[in-house]
């Protein structure tokens, strides 16, 4: 039996964050990540402006610079006349970054890798599937693993087990937390599309009419697009075929017809099952959740990673020093749920009434939505400029951020890259 003090399950944005975290408190962390590197596409890939002043602080800022990424300063909405509707005005953000850098998220998770290899109790261990929880009475005590380059089983033993593991948890599940589920009314497929330097648009923008809505999110030569259908309406959608979709796409968007042909199948659409939920308790003993393990968020405003990455931070900052003496336990535990519970359930209400209200009557077909011409809000928007500021804090900062532990902080530094 392998052992560490702090076993982080998952190397996504939360669990590699907290795992640096951690290592730069002295804690010996673990991460395991059962994929054999971080290439997955159509994951979120937004690095929001509170977490580019978190790799500020730690000293990671130059090194994020190197990587190649755009930039997004507005979020719009597309008009059925052809104009636009300005949405969030991220230029009016407080602080260095006034925009959410579009990055793929394996180059951000690798970033984060490099740079926990410098620290003497970091350990990442990739190939490495958690299958269950080892117990001790009621405390939870550690995993089960399949090591999935030969096969091999073990048990992983540690103070405190971290499940990053997101919306699909197994950890979660195992241990049977109680939670309060919201339910969604569409599902996303994800596609790109090619991408010109003429398009006018720059940063992410959205067209929705009766019956469907498609969100359109620059990332250098290509548009990462979000097709929003109807919950559960997935395989009656695909088999109209592929060009069927392509004709939604260009009624949605005309002048994306003159490239809807690089949608060759209905296999280049990957499904999005959304959910909204959370944990009423975050905690057994021996066990803490976090990120979408704790709060699946709806892809409304991309802010999921941004509430995961916080979770982390927080995490460490509670529970650095408790991990270091030997001294976590449930009372430390449950001070995490505390501290993220109000940005939690207030960006969660925000989504449901956007849910509920709009993209519900959207995705059904309501015809109304057609019909009714700019919403209130977005009318409000245009003539009080000053207020695109609330909706671009609220997506790329979020209500409580999250800064670096002094324990974590170090001066810009250079990161060997692998």
């Amino acid at each position: 039996m392998e052992r560490t003090t702090c076993l982080v399950v998952g190397g996504g944005p939360a669990g590699m964050v907290l795992g640096l975290l951690l290592a730069r408190g002295g804690v010996e962390v673990t991460v395991l990540e059962k994929h054999g590197d971080f290439l997955r596409d159509f994951r979120g890939d937004t690095v929001h402006a509170s977490t580019l002043t978190l790799l500020d602080e730690l000293g990671l800022g130059p090194a994020f610079a190197q990587v190649p990424q755009q930039r997004v300063d507005k979020i719009e909405s597309l008009l059925e006349d052809g104009g636009k509707a300005a949405i969030a005005d991220l230029s009016r953000l407080p602080g260095a970054h006034k925009h959410i850098a579009m990055v793929p998220q394996w180059d951000f998770l690798d970033l984060l890798a490099d740079a926990g290899k410098v620290e003497p109790t970091f350990s990442l261990r990739m190939n490495t599937e958690v299958t269950g929880i080892t117990k001790q009475g009621n405390k939870i005590t550690g995993v089960t693993y399949r090591d999935r380059t030969d096969g091999r089983t073990g048990e992983f033993a540690a103070d405190l087990v971290v499940a990053a593991d997101g919306r699909g948890s197994i950890l979660r599940d195992a241990v049977d937390l109680p939670v309060h589920s919201f339910g969604a009314p569409m599902d996303v497929w994800w596609f790109r599309l090619p991408r010109k330097e003429s398009d006018d648009v720059k940063g992410g923008a959205g067209r929705f009419s009766s019956g469907s809505a498609l969100v359109l999110i620059p990332r250098g030569e290509y548009f990462q697009c979000a097709f929003l259908i109807r919950k559960g309406s997935d395989r009656q959608l695909r088999a109209e075929g592929v060009e069927k979709f392509r004709e939604r796409v260009t009624t949605l968007v005309p002048w994306l017809a003159d490239r809807v042909d690089h949608i060759e199948s209905m296999d280049d659409a990957k499904l999005l099952d959304v959910k909204l939920d959370r944990l009423k308790r975050w905690h057994v003993d021996g066990l803490l959740c976090i990120g979408d393990a704790a709060h699946a968020m709806s892809p409304i405003g991309g802010v999921g990673i941004n509430l995961a990455v916080q979770d982390a931070v927080a995490t460490a900052r509670l529970l650095a020093k408790p991990l270091r003496e030997g001294t976590v336990n449930g009372a430390g535990l449950a001070k995490v749920r505390r501290r993220r519970w109000f940005p939690t359930v207030l960006i969660q209400t925000m989504q449901r009434v956007i849910q509920g209200r709009f993209l519900k009557r959207v995705v059904e077909g309501d015809a109304a939505v057609a019909s009714s011409g700019v919403p209130a809000p977005l009318r409000l928007l245009q003539r009080f400029p000053r207020l695109q500021a609330i909706p671009a804090y609220m997506v790329a900062i979020g209500p409580r951020p999250e800064h670096a532990p002094d324990f974590a902080r170090r001066a810009p530094q250079t990161i060997v890259r692998s």
